[in-house]
C-alpha cells in the first residue's frame, strides 16, 4: 500500500497543472520540468496508486475522476506546506523564495519522525532510517527554509517555533494525501479516523457510533484519544486527530469549525444514600452545605458551577478534577457533590451506586458537538462515521426521554 511519503512531491504538485493545461508539454513548462520527466513521473504515480489519473488522447490528456480527486488533494497538501513556511520568509530567513517547492517527501518524512520522537535515536528506530540520514534531512530542510528547525537538548531535540509550524504543515499535508490515496482507490469502508473524545462523549454516544461503524467498515482503523478540550485541541490543529467530540466553546476558536449535535442539561450527582438524595426539593442552600468536586478553572463545566452559585457564597470545593472515572470513585465514598451530565454516570445511577440530587438546573445547559479544522474534507469512511454519530445521538436522546 502506497503511503504519502512514497510519492514524489514535485510530480504531485504537477497534477493540477496537467489537469488545467490538458497537455503534458504545457504542464511541464509551467512546473519547470522536462516533458519526458513529467511523463515518467505521472506514470510512476499511476503505478503507485493503481489507477489511471489521466486519459491520453492524440491532442492531449484529460483527468479521470481519480485524477481530479488526487490533483485536488495534492494542491491542498502543498498549500499546507506553503502556509507552514511563510513565517520564515517574513522573518528574513536566508532560505529560498519558494521552499515548499524544493522539499522532498523523504526529507519531510524524516523531519516528521524526528518531531514525533524527539530524538534522532527514536526517529531512526521508528523509520528504519540511519541517524546520519536523519541529520542530513533536517539540515537540508533548515537550509531550504533559512531558519533553525530544531535545537539539541541533551540527548534529544526540541523543535523551534518554525520547526513546530513546519511539523504541523507536514502532518496536515500527509493526512490530505492519505485521504486522496483512499479516495482514488475507491476504499469506501477503510482508512483511518482519529477521534478526540472529551468526557461526555465517552459514555453513550461515541461507543454506539464506533460499534456501528466498525460493523460496516471492518477494514477501517479507529483511533480514539481521550482528553479534555485543552489536551485535544492542539492535536486537532496538528492533524493528529480528525475531529473532537464533546462540549463546544461559546465562541468558535480561530481555525476551527464547531457543529452542534445536541444540548445537554447538567445535574447534581452524589452517592446513593446521600442525605440530599431522598429530599423532594433541593435548594441552593442545601447544596451549599456540602463540599464539591469541580472542574478546572476556565473550563465550561467550572463556568456552569460558578453560574449555579452566582451572587451568593460558593460552597467549599476541595477537589478540582476533570476525570469522570476519578470523580465517580470519590463520590462513592464521600458526601461530596459534583455537576455532571446524566450520560456520564448513567450506569452508576442505574446500578444504585450514584444518584441524581434534585432536578436539572435551567442554567446548566451545554452544547455538545463536533469540532474540526476549518477546511477539513472527510473521506467517505469519515463522512459515514459522522452520520453514524448523528444517529447515535438521536438514539441515545430517545432512550433518555422514554
Amino acid at each position: 500500500m502506497v503511503t504519502p511519503f512514497d510519492m514524489n512531491l514535485r510530480h504531485l504538485r504537477a497534477l493540477s497543472a496537467i489537469a488545467a493545461h490538458r497537455s503534458m508539454n504545457a504542464a511541464a513548462q509551467a512546473v519547470n520540468l522536462s516533458q519526458p520527466a513529467l511523463t515518467q513521473g505521472l506514470a510512476k504515480l499511476e503505478r503507485q496508486l493503481g489507477v489511471p489519473l489521466f486519459d491520453r488522447h492524440p491532442d492531449g490528456v484529460s483527468p479521470t475522476e481519480a485524477g481530479v480527486l488526487m490533483a485536488d488533494r495534492a494542491t491542498t497538501a502543498v498549500d499546507y506546506l506553503t502556509v507552514a513556511t511563510k513565517p520564515a520568509l517574513r522573518r528574513g530567513g536566508r532560505g529560498f523564495a519558494r521552499p515548499e517547492q524544493l522539499m522532498t517527501a523523504s526529507q519531510l518524512h524524516a523531519f516528521l519522525a524526528l518531531a514525533d520522537a524527539g530524538s534522532f535515536v527514536g526517529a531512526a528506530a521508528a523509520t528504519g532510517l540511519s541517524q546520519p540520514a536523519l541529520h542530513r534531512a533536517a539540515r537540508d530542510l533548515e537550509q531550504i527554509c533559512g531558519v533553525a528547525l530544531a535545537e539539541r537538548r541533551g540527548r534529544g531535540v526540541v523543535l523551534t517555533t518554525m520547526g513546530r509550524r513546519l511539523a504541523r504543515g507536514v502532518r496536515l499535508a500527509a493526512r490530505e494525501l492519505a485521504a486522496g490515496i483512499a479516495e482514488v482507490a475507491g476504499e469506501q469502508d477503510s482508512g483511518r479516523i482519529a477521534i478526540g473524545a472529551m468526557p461526555l462523549s465517552r459514555a453513550l454516544i461515541l461507543p454506539a457510533a464506533i460499534a456501528a461503524f466498525v460493523q460496516g467498515s471492518p477494514r477501517a482503523l479507529v483511533d480514539v484519544a481521550e482528553g479534555s478540550w485543552r489536551e485535544l485541541v492542539e492535536p486537532l490543529r496538528d492533524g493528529v486527530i480528525d475531529l473532537m467530540i464533546g462540549a463546544l466553546r461559546e465562541e468558535t476558536p480561530p481555525g476551527l469549525d464547531q457543529r452542534a449535535l445536541f444540548t445537554d442539561r447538567l445535574v447534581v450527582i452524589g452517592r446513593a444514600g446521600h442525605p440530599l438524595a431522598a429530599k423532594p426539593r433541593v435548594t441552593l442552600d442545601d447544596l451549599s452545605r456540602y463540599g464539591w468536586i469541580v472542574g478546572q478553572a476556565e473550563t465550561p463545566l467550572r463556568g456552569h458551577w460558578d453560574a449555579l452559585f452566582a451572587g451568593r457564597p460558593t460552597p467549599d470545593a476541595p477537589i478540582e478534577c476533570g476525570s469522570v472515572m476519578v470523580i465517580r470513585g470519590i463520590l462513592r465514598g464521600s458526601d461530596l457533590l459534583t455537576l455532571l451530565s446524566p450520560d456520564q454516570v448513567a450506569m452508576e445511577v442505574q446500578g444504585g451506586i450514584l444518584a441524581m440530587i434534585g432536578r436539572p438546573f435551567d442554567q446548566g445547559v451545554r452544547t455538545i458537538g463536533i469540532t474540526t479544522r476549518i477546511g477539513w474534507r472527510p473521506t467517505a469512511a469519515q463522512r459515514r462515521f459522522v452520520a453514524l454519530l448523528e444517529t447515535a445521538v438521536s438514539d441515545t436522546r430517545i432512550r433518555e426521554n422514554q
